[in-house]
């Protein structure tokens, strides 16, 4: 397995996996507020059934620097026409809307709702190297994900939430080095028990979580990786629009094949408010400290640790005011403004991690029962510790990471989505998405070449920038 390659899945699977699958991609998949419409009756349980189509433009998905055309047919960015077809079904107990229930009536002892989708995609190349293009061809792949979450005894003292995912995210490098598609096996799987005493002013939460990333590539196995966390969360409304919130967790991060990965035990605390400050604005505000605690194991001396303030702060506009005072049912309108900070760490394979530091808009705004709209964007500096270097292997193929001082990059990220729904079941939508990763840093890396043996030097720029623009049609229940 080339260096390069592991570094450009490595690092794309931890720093932007979260906002380029294709579920995510897709905001009627990511919230079923928007995915489902009335849906079909059967018995005691809600069928909503779902498919979409999308044509357009992607300037650059293997997210290749610009200066990458000069020397070589199989570097640069490929623009190509994209088609996405996206059959979708999900299905649920009775909402509180189709529920016939009494004054007085006890709660159902279960409520459950799941869901399964799969995404096709079909690439013609228009723009760059010829190697490219034919590389780009061969990315036409099927992605999808089926998730589940069981809540038994809701409404009561005690609960018990159950909920599990697994899915095949079909995507690029981001770092510009590779024109190869990274398929791998995301499994996510929980347990919450719930303690909700008195008139439900209090609510604590305590569950095991397990995260699993699993590369179908042989090349890339060393990349895998295992992540169990036990977290606890609680919930304190003091006042009737106010909520005081604690969330904790501590994780095992282990890695089956490791080859520059190193295992590590994150941890996270914070705390701060949550409520409505009027019926039209809210807050959430949130501070803590988080640490990495990284392995010293491997041929790196030197283990970089994140340790420092993490948190949140998020003011919200609600357009049309909330009557509710319960804090966390503010979260349930769809039209509002928001504007935020977040700061955290995540791992990269890279080194240890990288810090994020991002400010965001977000307006969704959905009106007259037929249009949508939903226009998110932001700007956040990623810290990157230095990285001591690897040595070299000896074997065909690997070679050497060279040392590389403490860097920040800056990613911009904006996208729009609308639609204007024709009737009650079908909606016509576009989408546009820019992203742009700034940076001056290039990584070097010495590998052995298989055949003679000699080292060969590269340069590898980690900037890029990507548009995409889409048309769409779905059809929805």
């Amino acid at each position: 397995m080339k260096l390069r390659d592991t570094i450009a899945a490595a690092v794309f699977t931890i720093t932007l996996s979260p906002a380029l699958s294709s579920a995510q991609d897709q905001p009627w998949l990511k919230d079923r507020r928007y995915t489902e419409g009335i849906g079909i009756r059967a018995g005691d349980l809600e069928l909503h059934p779902g498919i979409a189509a999308e044509f357009g433009y992607d300037s650059n998905f293997f997210r290749r620097a610009e200066d990458d055309q000069a020397g070589s047919d199989d570097v640069g960015p490929v623009g190509s026409m994209r088609l996405r077809i996206t059959p979708s079904f999900s299905l649920s107990t009775l909402s509180q809307q189709r529920q016939e229930v009494s004054p007085g009536a006890p709660p159902p002892d279960v409520e459950f709702r799941g869901g399964i989708s799969a995404t096709y995609d079909e690439f013609f190349p228009v723009s760059g190297m010829e190697r490219g293009q034919e590389r780009m061809s061969e990315q036409r792949n099927v992605g999808g994900l089926l998730d589940a979450t069981l809540t038994i005894l809701p409404q009561r003292p005690w609960s018990v939430v159950l909920d599990g995912s697994l899915g095949r995210t079909i995507a690029s490098s981001d770092l510009g080095i590779s024109n190869q598609s990274f398929r791998r096996i995301n499994a996510d799987a929980g347990a919450e028990l719930v303690w909700t005493p008195g008139g439900g002013l209090l609510d604590w939460r305590l569950g095991y979580r397990f995260l699993g990333t699993f590369f179908e590539v042989d090349e890339f196995s060393g990349l895998t990786n295992l992540h169990h966390s036990i977290r606890t969360r609680g919930r304190w409304r003091f006042l009737p629009r106010t909520a005081l919130i604690y969330d904790a967790s501590l994780g095992f991060v282990n890695y089956p094949n490791p080859t520059i990965q190193r295992s590590s035990h994150p941890l996270r605390a914070q705390i701060g408010l949550n409520g409505l400050v009027t019926p039209s604005f809210g807050l959430l505000a949130m501070a803590g400290w988080g640490a990495s605690f990284y392995s010293s194991e491997g041929q790196v001396d030197v283990v970089n640790d994140f340790d420092s303030v993490i948190g949140q702060f998020e003011l919200k506009w609600f357009l049309t005011p909330n009557p509710s005072t319960d804090p966390a049912a503010a979260t349930l309108a769809l039209s509002s403004l928001s504007a935020g900070f977040t700061r955290d760490f995540h791992d990269s394979f890279l080194s240890t991690y990288f810090e994020r530091d991002r400010g965001y808009l977000k307006l969704t705004y959905f009106f007259g029962g037929r249009f949508l709209v939903i226009l998110d964007g932001g700007v956040a500096a990623l810290v990157y510790p230095a990285i001591p270097g690897s040595g070299d292997t000896g074997a065909p193929g690997l070679g050497t990471i060279e040392p590389e001082p403490a860097w920040t990059d800056v990613r911009i990220d904006a996208s729009l989505f609308g639609e204007y729904r024709i009737g009650d079941s079908l909606g016509i939508n576009s989408t546009v998405r820019y992203g742009n990763n700034v940076s001056s840093t290039s990584l070097s890396t010495t590998e052995r070449d298989g055949a003679t043996g000699e080292l060969v030097r590269a340069n590898n720029s980690l900037g890029w920038q990507q548009f995409e623009a889409y048309l769409g049609v779905r059809w929805f229940m």
